[in-house]
């Protein structure tokens, strides 16, 4: 290699890395036949695996080539060195974006350029979370402007009406594989100094901003594709914030001559949505007059219906507000949840808009999450399968029969290599801990928190995701010195590593954070619970991989899906968690452990006593002891049966090869097809 630990320094960013290396270095790699052959290896194998046509899609729905499928999405997580998501629906959408590739799927994906992204988080000494945005630098990304103007930045390309002023957007090209994203930004010429930033912050709590960005989205979406010849025959929206693609859509259907039901029942054949969100408060609404504001030009265009368009979108007709969501279902003809328990919670919640269909019969199915192997299994494990399920296991990743080769790995292999990534996390932690010393930044009190006095020998628990009230981030310190006399038993010692985000508006889930962080501060737990701030894909693929134990302790029935425990699993990290989300589907009762059960009639005092008295009575009676129980060579085989059971189990049923696939033979091509059929 040119150099790794500047690979590793630079968070795995080739762009950044070459533009770091001291030219002497490239010299001397330019001189020598063994990187030289390593190189034109790699880069001919790159070049083959994009242009060949051989593929799952291609082989399998040849009648479907030349047809293009629009994925629009309000974040895509692809990379660290493009820190434009904030969670779990960017994760989702990245992943889809690289399986669509694998697969050879005609898919386009559609998103904004936010300069800022999503902010960086540090942590204060009193444990409250500070934000920090910092302008993108796009000499060390790997996106290119559409059409360059000068500085780099991207030029016009299209333009929207957005209140009354007319917005020019560009839009950046991100290749993930064989597959585009484009990514819309508003600082282009021609727009003011506040339009240009209009796009610059992701999720910005502020509902102005927030809709024009969803404006921007949507509608602002559709005329880039168009403005670049891209003539999608499916268009599928990943969540509200994206509604506004359907809106644009009927317009120009109108403005083309046919009638509005004409024009809807159009849009609608072409139209997939998949809805993400298991409570009300979670879905987008604005009120009428909002829109009638930000809207006023749209309104003025050829073919539009404004009451007719805003109706679509309210749920309730006694209130002038617009729901993102409730819009979205009625111009789709196939919407989807993410997981069989959100499908049955989202059926709940929008029967109203088919009051005369039976709750059950209303026409919301699920296509459960699934997460990209490639991007998420550690080297380690890839390695244990390439010599014992052979070297083309992962074109076949989605075959349940193939995993079951994992009981053939010999325990001795299997334990090594969980060692070694967890050696990998406690190393990155520890250096995270020594950076933030060093820089003035951080006291030693604040390096302990992070993670310093962490030991690679002791049990770790995962506590990894977004904070926020539902997770219950704090349900481990219900008994606080139960929990303590399981962290400082000498002999079986726990150790429990948090990480995650508040929203910066959120200010209940900052100070339950702050409550986390100050007990990793506590003397009394011996330095043995941690919290690794600023938390991104580049240290979550590290803890997925590296801890024991994957908790997960929302409330029922608020886990849409959740992908880190399929992650986790795939590892060979055992979840622990409450039957929620996707875990029902995949919880067979060996490879985890499931925290009580699936009832919701609890108040939350009462479901914080049964899971908490539930969660300490698994880690004391049947997790502590199962992990410490060894041989004498130190390998805890009854441990590692469960590890074998967790990756043969998950790995493929929650795979995004299954995920996508899914999606083209349940959704695409029916649509496909009937297209097909009308020409």
């Amino acid at each position: 290699s040119l150099d790794y630990p500047l690979w590793s320094l630079t968070g795995h960013n080739p762009v950044k890395m070459l533009q770091d290396m001291p030219p002497a270095r490239l010299r001397q790699a330019a001189q020598d036949p063994a990187f030289l052959e390593l190189y034109d290896r790699a880069i001919a194998e790159l070049d083959s695996d994009v242009v060949r046509d051989d593929h799952w899609f291609t082989r399998t729905h040849p009648e479907n080539r030349g047809q293009t499928i629009a994925y629009f999405s309000a974040e895509f997580a692809l990379h660290n060195s493009l820190p434009i998501y904030a969670g779990g629906l960017g994760i989702l959408a990245g992943d889809l974006l690289k399986e669509a590739s694998d697969l050879g799927v005609p898919l386009v994906g559609v998103g904004l350029m936010y300069p800022q992204g999503y902010f960086q988080q540090q942590i204060g000494p009193d444990g409250w979370q500070q934000e920090v945005y910092r302008h993108l630098d796009f000499r060390a990304t790997p996106i290119f402007p559409v059409r360059a103007a000068a500085g780099g930045r991207c030029s016009p390309l299209a333009s929207i009406a957005l209140g009354g002023r007319t917005l020019y957007l560009g839009a950046y090209l991100v290749r993930v594989g064989r597959v585009e994203l484009y990514l819309v930004c508003t600082d282009v010429d021609g727009n003011s100094d506040e339009d240009r930033q209009l796009t610059s912050r992701l999720y910005t709590a502020e509902p102005v901003r927030r809709l024009q960005q969803e404006i921007v989205l949507g509608i602002g979406g559709v005329k880039v594709l168009q403005a670049l010849d891209i003539r999608p025959n499916v268009w599928h929206g990943n969540e509200g914030h994206t509604a506004f693609m359907m809106m644009e859509r009927i317009r120009q259907s109108r403005e083309a001559g046919r009638s509005f039901e004409e024009a809807l029942a159009e849009v609608r054949a072409a139209t997939v949505f998949t809805t993400h969100t298991p409570v009300p408060a979670g879905h987008d609404v604005f009120p009428f007059d909002l829109l009638n504001e930000h809207l006023s030009g749209f309104w003025q265009l050829p073919g539009v219906d404004r009451d007719a368009l805003l109706a679509l979108g309210q749920p309730d007709p006694s209130q002038q507000r617009f729901n993102m969501t409730a819009f979205a279902l009625r111009t789709s003809s196939k919407s989807n949840a993410v997981s069989k328990i959100h499908a049955t919670i989202t059926r709940k919640m929008w029967h109203s808009l088919w009051p005369d269909r039976a709750e059950e019969d209303v026409p919301i199915t699920h296509v459960s999450n699934g997460v990209h192997l490639p991007t998420w299994l550690a080297a380690e494990v890839a390695e244990l399968y390439d010599r014992h399920l052979g070297k083309d296991w992962l074109a076949h990743s989605d075959d349940a029969s193939l995993y079951e080769k994992i009981r053939n790995i010999p325990d001795k292999e299997l334990w090594a290599a969980r060692r070694e990534v967890k050696q990998k996390l406690i190393t990155q932690m520890t250096l995270r801990a020594q950076d933030c010393w060093a820089s003035g930044r951080c006291n030693g009190q604040q390096a302990l928190a992070m993670g310093a006095l962490f030991e690679p020998t002791a049990l770790t628990v995962g506590f990894v995701r977004r904070f926020t009230e539902y997770k219950r981030p704090t349900l481990l310190f219900q008994d606080v010195e139960r929990l303590k006399r399981l962290v400082k038993d000498p002999w079986s010692p726990v150790q429990i590593v948090f990480a995650g985000k508040s929203h910066p508006a959120d200010e209940a889930s900052k100070r339950l954070l702050q409550s986390t962080y100050q007990a990793s501060l506590d003397h009394d737990f011996f330095g043995r619970i941690a919290f690794v701030e600023d938390y991104d894909m580049h240290m979550a693929r590290l803890l997925v991989r590296g801890v024991d134990v994957w908790l997960n302790t929302p409330r029922r029935p608020r886990e849409a899906s959740g992908t880190s425990g399929m992650k986790a699993s795939m590892n060979g990290t055992l979840h622990l968690s409450v039957p929620d989300g996707w875990l029902p589907e995949g919880y067979i009762g060996t490879n985890g452990w499931a925290i009580s059960d699936e009832s919701i009639s609890w108040t939350p005092e009462q479901e914080d006593l049964r899971d908490s008295e539930a969660l300490y009575d698994l880690l004391e009676r049947e997790i502590v002891p199962l992990f410490y129980e060894r041989d004498r060579n130190g390998v805890p085989h009854r441990w590692l049966e469960r590890v074998r059971s967790a990756m043969e189990s998950i790995s493929p049923q929650f795979s995004a090869r299954r995920m996508v696939k899914e999606y083209v033979e349940s959704m695409y091509l029916p649509m496909l097809g009937q297209q097909s059929a009308l020409r």
